[in-house]
């Protein structure tokens, strides 16, 4: 399969799922209420927590199932090493679930502040979470080995299937069986399962059967990429303290209600990184493979195609809602206050996004020769600002001070972490790759962002929702158009397509 279709099916499926989270979002908050989306809110953040129960062992499966393809690793060590994995994460997911069942309680008196939402019917929902969150990350394993062996097609259309089945599945399943926080995770509950059926049953193709049988408990496989593992483990475990340490604390500081708010912002501004991550999804299988391969041209070549594509996408996505925050805000939620209220925290958000997006870019440069020391202190060093400044900044100003801390400090690791990185695994590169590769479309979407906000501000959610499309499209066009590897795609696409 080549390359730029699997870009292509990648990213028009995460556009689409971010697409209709921004437009079921909003239909949440009006059916379950306030204080009862502020669950979901936190039921989002509680997602990316539990991964770090995976020790790192996700990304090493898909990295195994890459060298696999590419001929490093036997098909049936692979298999192996997927069952150990299997067994081990089974009982991780059985113990930490237990743990969050039995502390819901606990959680529900001293942690969320509750106004008119019942104990028991927050208690419930935690319950209901725990499963759901378990069976996501034994699913995520198996997404792995069908991204490692390059399946990409398929597997973007199996997330948009799957995706728009939990988002606009359970809208008419809380209509019959009622609005509560326990009927909308008890819904996810049953589309995770099936997801991780059929994610499985195609991770099972991929992999040849193994030539013995595994022993119950044999975590043998896993001696050879234990230290791997562990890497990034203590990577995403850094990763999680400095991007999610700030609605973890906000959970505990604002009421239910103005979580759910918050929530809103955020999950708006996460549209960037959802784009972006399409990118590195394809380009990550693909960078392992040539690094297997010895191909040093080609993987710098690649990357360098990668970031002007994250700096297009992920450049134009951010000045779109940073300029257009308020609008974008109440033409998606239908509430004038909120928008006024959290548009600053939208901007804030989605410009400290796109700078986690590109400064994670030499970050797949280590991941591909599974050289994680460098990149565990960068990180380090990141959460060691953040994680203080984001308590300080929360309890202080609440959630804009949070957002303030989340810019300023992923913006201050793009400009100094990367040339660090860069001089380890790419030398002579970074210049290049900030002037070249990096400024002209980042530039290019300022500008248009900026010109784009002096138009009027029309009356009604559909003119507005018609203004944000065009805006949009315009600022988009503009960051391509500025970058010459992205500019060259669309004028043989075009030449294609004409033909």
């Amino acid at each position: 399969m080549s390359l730029a279709r699997s870009v292509v099916a990648t990213v028009a499926s995460r556009a689409y799922l971010a697409l209709l989270s921004l437009l079921v979002l909003p239909q949440y908050l009006q059916t379950l209420g306030a204080e009862a989306y502020g669950l979901v809110a936190l039921f989002f953040a509680l997602q990316v927590w539990f991964q770090l129960l995976d020790l790192g062992l996700t990304t090493t499966m898909a990295r195994e199932s890459a060298r696999c393809r590419a001929g490093v690793v036997g098909p049936h060590g692979l298999r192996h090493l997927l069952l150990s994995l299997e067994r081990l994460f089974l009982a991780v997911v059985v113990v930490v679930g237990a743990v969050l069942y039995l502390a819901s309680g606990s959680l529900v008196r001293h942690w969320l502040q509750l106004q008119a939402l019942a104990p028991a019917d927050a208690q419930r929902a935690l319950e209901w979470m725990a499963l759901v969150v378990g069976l996501r990350l034994l699913a995520e394993l198996h997404r792995g080995v069908v991204a490692g062996f390059e399946q990409l097609s398929w597997l973007a259309g199996f997330n948009a299937a799957i995706g728009s089945l939990r988002l606009l599945g359970v809208l008419p399943f809380l209509h019959v069986a009622g609005a509560t926080p326990s009927a909308f995770f008890g819904f996810q509950a049953a589309v995770g399962l099936l997801e991780l059926a059929v994610l499985a049953a195609r991770s099972r193709r991929l992999v040849p059967a193994a030539e013995r049988s595994l022993r119950l408990w044999d975590l043998s496989p896993l001696r050879g990429v234990l230290g791997f593992s562990l890497a990034m483990s203590a990577a995403a475990l850094v990763w999680v303290l400095a991007s999610q340490f700030d609605k973890l604390v906000l959970s505990g500081l604002l009421t239910l209600a103005d979580y759910g708010a918050y929530g809103m912002a955020t999950a708006a501004a996460m549209a960037v990184l959802m784009a972006t991550g399409a990118l590195a999804d394809v380009a990550i299988p693909r960078l392992t493979a040539l690094q297997a391969a010895g191909q040093a041209g080609p993987l710098r070549d690649l990357y360098r195609h990668l970031t002007q594509w994250t700096a297009v996408v992920g450049g134009a996505a951010a000045a779109w809602m940073a300029f257009h925050a308020q609008l974008l805000l109440a033409v998606w939620t239908g509430d004038a206050a909120l928008a006024q209220r959290m548009a600053p925290v939208l901007a804030l958000y989605a410009l400290g996004n796109a700078a986690l997006a590109l400064a994670a870019l030499p970050y797949y440069l280590q991941l591909a020769q599974a050289r994680l020391g460098l990149h565990l202190v960068g990180t380090g060093c990141m959460a060691v600002l953040q994680v203080p400044g984001i308590v300080w900044a929360a309890s202080a100003h609440g959630a804009l001070g949070a957002a303030a801390v989340w810019f300023g400090v992923n913006t201050l690791y793009l400009l100094l972490w990367t040339a660090v990185a860069h001089a380890r695994f790419a030398p002579d590169l970074h210049g290049r790759w900030v002037g070249r590769d990096l400024l002209p479309p980042l530039a290019a979407a300022a500008v248009a962002g900026a010109l784009s906000s002096r138009l009027p501000v029309p009356d009604g959610r559909l003119a507005g929702a018609t203004l944000l499309v065009a805006t949009a499209c315009g600022i988009l066009l503009a960051a391509a158009l500025a970058a010459p590897r992205v500019r060259a795609d669309l004028r043989q696409t075009l030449r294609a397509r004409a033909r």
